[in-house]
């Protein structure tokens, strides 16, 4: 297995290059700096752990990856307020964000059991 395989690995990926595609002209340039960064931080890290030696390495880089969803769902909310996205999409984001990070602790529980 690749980490290429992995669900959560392929949706936080699609969710880095969404989230690229709709703030690529924005304006706002800050918001879309840290917005890229921590959609694209997700996968990274999760690609990252992967790749890790100890089973210890791979849960602390999950870490880095669940914390990442929670700092987008932040900036989304943000977004929201300042109307760089709108209520639906944010809607779906949120929930994309909420879902990835559930995924993202099952795959931690079960490394953890590799113990």
């Amino acid at each position: 297995m690749r980490f290429e395989d992995l669900r959560v690995w392929q949706r936080s990926a699609d969710l880095a290059c969404e989230i690229y595609l709709h703030f690529k002209q924005s304006k706002e340039f800050g918001l879309k700096d840290q917005i890229t960064r921590s959609a694209l931080s997700i996968s990274s890290n999760i690609a990252e752990g992967y790749e890790r030696v100890t089973p210890k390495d791979y849960i602390r880089f999950l870490s880095y990856s669940k914390g990442s969803c929670g700092e987008l769902r932040s900036q989304i909310y943000i977004a929201l307020k300042i109307g760089e996205v709108d209520t639906t999409k944010a809607s779906e984001w949120i929930e994309e964000t909420r879902e990835l990070s559930r995924m993202i602790s099952a795959l931690m529980k079960s490394i953890d059991a590799w113990d």
